[in-house]
């Protein structure tokens, strides 16, 4: 009988994500599986929340890991917070701006959208002029959107809720561990993201933090969380309490590999590895000048692990990525939306946010185009 995993291959992730990993972390996801109430397995429980508060910059005590991808923490933070009717505006400039709005409108929320151009960022004076408009129990943005490339002013969009009674929102999928996310100086209440990113781990794992103001509108809701998996009442008795009492299963070794991709972080220090991204961004952004390639997104709002390219005319993008991934086995991501057939994403994350990695991509293209 022929086994499928006999044949996969060792492809570059040089895409929106997954993201390349580590083989210390690789190695972890292969130890021996504990049981979700060990002893042992609960002192590995207590050192990633303790990691995880680090790298997110906050002193939360409730900040842990959701059982699934980025995609359940934006619905652990959106479904534990909003109530039916409850008002909700979304700073939206691409998919996962879009998503958000999606998800709270399913949940019954009164959603104002405050829309702008993808390949731009959020403006932070039209976003105060809403907010002096109308107010708000929930403001959400995404920190670092994936679908085009463009960092959002999460501090000063947190300056100005800092003394309303909005809760606030954000979305670090992507720019966590990557860059600086800093929750308590920023004034966010719900943060969340996902491990295939610039943690380096395999998707199946979202960090997520509340504030304790947020932790207490959850805790005095009118009505119960509508979706029991991810409940916080529930799923704080499990992570956060002396007994901890049986909530679900926990994915015991995506965990011990989230373990170890924050230790790895950690151990090479946050501000090395913000400046390991930047790095490997900046050779990236010269080598594409130097083939006649422009980026997207204005050089003060792109993101250094998701760099988001413009084809040049007469370039079939679907094909290059064809070859890419075929021929040098490397990936790289499709526009989405408005984008599609119009650009690339290359993504620089974590354990793949390396120059030789991005040397490698640009002579498999520049290959390819003679």
């Amino acid at each position: 009988m022929d086994n499928l995993l006999d044949r996969v291959q060792n492809v570059l992730l040089l895409g929106p994500g997954p993201s390349p990993v580590a083989p210390s972390t690789y190695q972890a996801l292969s130890r021996p599986t504990l049981g979700h109430l060990d002893p042992f397995f609960i002192e590995i429980m207590d050192e990633i929340k303790a990691n995880l508060a680090i790298v997110l910059g906050t002193k939360n005590t409730f900040t842990i890991p959701i059982s699934g991808t980025g995609s359940a923490g934006m619905e652990t933070a959106f479904v534990n917070t909003i109530e039916q009717g409850d008002r909700v505006l979304v700073l939206a400039n691409g998919v996962f701006g879009n998503r958000m709005i999606d998800v709270a409108t399913r949940l019954g929320a009164d959603v104002d959208v405050l829309n702008f151009p993808w390949g731009q960022p959020v403006s932070i004076d039209q976003a105060a002029d809403k907010l002096k408009q109308n107010q708000y129990k929930i403001v959400a943005m995404v920190h670092a959107e994936t679908s085009t490339g463009v960092l959002n002013p999460a501090r000063e969009i947190g300056d100005l809720l800092k003394s309303t009674d909005s809760l606030y929102l954000l979305d670090c999928v992507t720019s966590l561990c990557g860059m600086p996310v800093e929750v308590d100086n920023w004034h966010v209440d719900v943060c969340y993201s996902g491990s295939q990113k610039c943690l380096s781990c395999p998707p199946g794992i979202a960090p997520i933090t509340f504030s304790d103001r947020a932790m207490e509108k959850i805790t005095n809701r009118a009505s119960k969380v509508p979706n029991w998996y991810l409940d916080m009442n529930l799923l704080t008795a499990y992570w956060a309490s002396a007994s901890r009492v049986y909530h679900h299963t926990a994915p015991i070794n995506m965990l011990y590999g989230l373990y170890q991709s924050l230790y790895n972080v950690l151990e090479e220090g946050l501000e090395q590895v913000f400046l390991r991204h930047q790095k490997a961004h900046a050779r990236l952004i010269a080598g594409l000048s130097e083939m006649g390639w422009e980026m997207l997104v204005a050089e003060p709002y792109r993101l250094p692990m998701l760099n988001t390219v413009k084809v040049p005319q007469g370039i079939d993008e679907k094909a290059l990525r064809a070859r890419l991934r075929d021929q040098y086995l490397i990936e790289v991501g499709s526009g989405l939306g408005d984008l599609a057939g119009k650009v690339i994403r290359i993504g620089l994350m974590g354990y793949g946010a390396k120059e030789e990695n991005v040397d490698r991509l640009l002579k498999a293209i520049q290959e390819i185009l003679k």
